[in-house]
C-alpha cells in the first residue's frame, strides 16, 4: 500500500494539469512583450513542454506528463491582438510502480485580448486581460471544471540592441481541488541581439504558490 506522502505527490502532479495558463511570450521567455502582430495579420505558435520527477522518501514516486499546445494570434487592430490557446495535456504518475494516475486528453482553453495602450521613445505598455474556459475534463484531472480568469500589465523598453520587459499579474485560479485562488506573478526579461536574427535572453521570475500550506513560492530563471 502506498503511503500517504507518496499519493499526495501524485495528487499534487495531477493537479498541475488542472492550471489553464496565460500564453507567453516567444521561446524561451516566459515574460511577455508588448509587441502586437498588426491589422489584418496572423500568427500561429505551436507549443511543446515535458516534465520528469522521481522521488524516494517513504515511497517511490515517478510521475511524467507534458503539454503540446497550439496559439493562434489575430491582429484585430494595429495595437490589439486577439489570443486563443488550446492545449492537449497527459500525465503518468506511479507509486512503488503501481500506476495511480493516467490521463490525457484536451486540457482548458485559455481567450485573451493583448492592448498595447503607450508606446514613446522605445518605452510602450499593453494589458493583458483573459479568461480560461473549462473545455477539459476535470473528472480526468485534464481541467479546472471551472471558468478562471486573469491580468497581466506588460512593459517593454528597447535600448539600442537590447530590449527588458516587465510583467505584473493576477491569475484568478478557480478549482476543484482546494488550491488557492489568488495568485500573484512577476518576472522580467532581457533580450540582447549579439547579430542580426542571434539574440541572447535571460528571464528570472515568481509566482505565489497554489498549494495554501506551502511555506515559499516557485521562482524561474530561464536563460537561451
Amino acid at each position: 500500500m502506498a503511503t500517504w506522502k507518496g499519493l499526495a505527490k501524485v495528487l499534487i502532479f495531477s493537479a498541475i494539469l488542472l492550471i489553464a495558463s496565460p500564453s507567453w511570450a516567444a521561446h524561451p521567455l516566459i515574460t511577455d512583450d508588448t509587441g502586437t502582430q498588426g491589422k489584418g495579420k496572423f500568427q500561429l505558435e505551436l507549443n511543446g513542454q515535458y516534465d520528469w520527477d522521481e522521488e524516494d522518501e517513504d515511497a517511490t514516486v515517478k510521475s511524467t506528463g507534458g503539454q503540446a499546445s497550439a496559439t493562434v494570434s489575430c491582429g484585430v487592430a494595429e495595437n490589439v491582438d486577439l489570443v486563443f490557446s488550446m492545449p492537449y495535456v497527459w500525465g503518468k504518475a506511479e507509486v512503488n510502480e503501481i500506476t495511480e494516475y493516467d490521463e490525457k486528453g484536451i486540457g482548458d482553453a485559455v481567450l485573451e485580448v493583448k492592448m498595447r495602450l503607450f508606446e514613446r521613445n522605445g518605452f510602450s505598455m499593453a494589458l493583458k486581460p483573459g479568461i480560461s474556459v473549462p473545455t477539459g475534463d476535470d473528472e480526468k484531472g485534464l481541467g479546472a471544471g471551472q471558468m478562471g480568469g486573469h491580468l497581466f500589465l506588460i512593459a517593454s523598453e528597447e535600448l539600442g540592441s537590447w530590449a527588458f520587459h516587465g510583467n505584473l499579474g493576477y491569475i484568478r485560479n478557480e478549482n476543484k481541488i482546494d488550491e488557492r485562488k489568488d495568485i500573484w506573478h512577476a518576472s522580467i526579461a532581457a533580450t540582447w541581439e549579439v547579430i542580426k536574427n542571434l539574440k541572447l535572453a535571460a528571464n528570472v521570475g515568481v509566482e505565489r504558490n497554489t498549494d495554501d500550506d506551502a511555506n515559499n513560492d516557485p521562482a524561474f530563471l530561464i536563460g537561451g
